[in-house]
């Protein structure tokens, strides 16, 4: 009989790549990583790693075996959902992650009516971006992902997940109160040829699409200055060192020195809640969703 903790362990292995990268996921240490995986081998009276460099690799026999650990796990997680779902009850444990404007304007009412409403659930939140959100809810580290796209630029999703919808998200630009255009009703992103962006990180979804729109908007975009959080970067417009797009979940309080005009393409970022589909029938993750909906509903 293969044991499942075991299975888990080889699965943790095959999706990060890494003894380390196993251990971190299942929050345990590296040392017991390698006896499970030592006990496994012994098991199944097979080589299921190899050593490669400094690391490790699966062997064939070890590749075989997890692919045949995922679908196990998909499927046990498919039978403790089908008993919580006939329980019908709100208990357990609820790991979810949100970016991190999200994570600022729908978490803290969400969170709190979880809380009221189902005191036996314990939930555990985390700020990730998008990317990493949906890559911990494949992996299995998260239960949950609030994640993003934007109007023009879709992200794709795995297959396996399933999503639900919070809010559409509209976005103006930021700027000083003493910029050129801040006096106007609305502006065209074509009119920002001469000015500095404040942007997301290198590589990061949001910093991709802004990119990505200037340049469909005949606009070569000059970067100034790179934030991760809006505030941080609505900080620098105040300062004046630029503009930003300023999307409205989590943007309040705008700080002083700011006018926010809204574009003529009518940005928006849609909002939505990500979840495995072999979850999909357990009573915390639709409670989680309600939650969350509750909670946009009061963003305006």
């Amino acid at each position: 009989m293969l044991n499942l903790e075991r299975l888990r362990t080889l699965d943790a292995l095959a999706r990060h790549g890494s003894v380390s990268g196993a251990a971190e996921a299942l929050h345990v240490t590296t040392s017991a990583v390698s006896q499970q995986l030592g006990k496994l081998e012994r098991e199944v009276d097979q080589q299921l790693l190899a050593r490669n460099g400094r690391g490790v690799r699966l062997t064939d026999a070890g590749r075989l075996l997890a692919e045949h650990a995922g679908r196990i796990l998909s499927q046990v997680e498919l039978a403790q959902s089908d008993l919580e779902a006939h329980r019908g009850q709100v208990v357990g444990e609820l790991r979810l992650s949100a970016f991190p404007t999200a994570a600022r304007g729908l978490f803290p009412a969400a969170l709190a009516a979880l809380r009221t409403r189902h005191p036996a659930l314990r939930v555990r939140s985390s700020e990730l971006e998008p990317e990493s959100g949906i890559a911990g809810v494949v992996r299995g580290d998260l239960d949950l992902a609030v994640v993003l796209d934007w109007y023009n630029k879709p992200m794709p999703l795995p297959d396996g997940l399933v999503k639900a919808p919070l809010l559409d998200d509209p976005a103006d630009v930021a700027l000083p109160a003493g910029h050129r255009l801040a006096g106007r009703d609305e502006v065209d992103l074509g009119e920002f040829a001469e000015d500095e962006w404040i942007t997301w990180g290198e590589g990061e979804f949001c910093h991709e699409w802004l990119m990505f729109t200037l340049r469909s908007r005949g606009v070569e975009p000059i970067v100034g200055h790179r934030a991760a959080e809006t505030h941080t970067q609505l900080n620098l417009v105040a300062a004046g060192l630029g503009v930003c797009i300023a999307p409205l979940l989590g943007r309040h309080p705008v700080p002083e020195g700011i006018v926010t005009v809204p574009l003529k393409q009518r940005v928006r970022r849609h909002v939505y809640v990500v979840w495995r589909a072999d979850a999909d029938r357990r009573p915390s993750i639709r409670a989680a969703v309600q939650a969350l909906r509750g909670a946009a509903e009061t963003i305006s």
